[in-house]
């Protein structure tokens, strides 16, 4: 599972020109599934995301996580975080979970960052074409991937 975090004064998704889902100051988390990602991945996952100190305290310093502000989170499926640039120039998604994986462990990364940070997680739709909006904050942009934890 491949994550990217990026730190926001604000985030929001649009579907069809309406607005879906938008928050304050938190985290915009894009979300992909890799096939044969389980749910220790999104475990591991959703621990490091509530505990990542990417807020600064008092002094400036980033030691702060989204959970110490009372900040929000807002996760967004994206399975094209997952694409392989190796041959040609047509990226490939040979990697990306199939739905029945994907959405299931999308869902569950919701719920459990929800719980590990109090309050719930707002989220994209999975599979929509949605237009996200952002202000990156810093700017302070993290890529986590279950499968490189040292």
């Amino acid at each position: 599972m491949r994550l990217v975090i990026q730190r926001v004064s604000e985030a929001s998704v649009e579907i069809g020109g309406e607005l879906f889902s938008r928050i304050g100051r938190g985290m915009l988390i894009l979300v992909g599934v890799v096939d044969g990602d389980t749910p220790q991945d999104v475990e591991w996952l959703a621990a490091k995301t509530a505990a990542m100190r990417i807020f600064p305290d008092e002094k400036g310093v980033m030691n702060l996580s989204v959970k110490d502000i009372g900040g929000e989170a807002l996760a967004v499926s994206q399975f094209t975080l997952l694409a392989s640039t190796r041959k040609g120039n047509r990226p490939s998604y040979v990697h990306a979970a199939g739905h029945d994986l994907a959405v299931p462990l999308y869902e569950l990364f919701c719920d459990r960052l929800s719980d590990l940070i109090g309050h719930p997680v707002s989220r994209g739709q999975f599979g929509a074409n949605m237009q996200v909006g952002l202000v990156n904050d810093g700017p302070v942009t993290i890529v986590i991937d279950s499968r490189i934890k040292e």
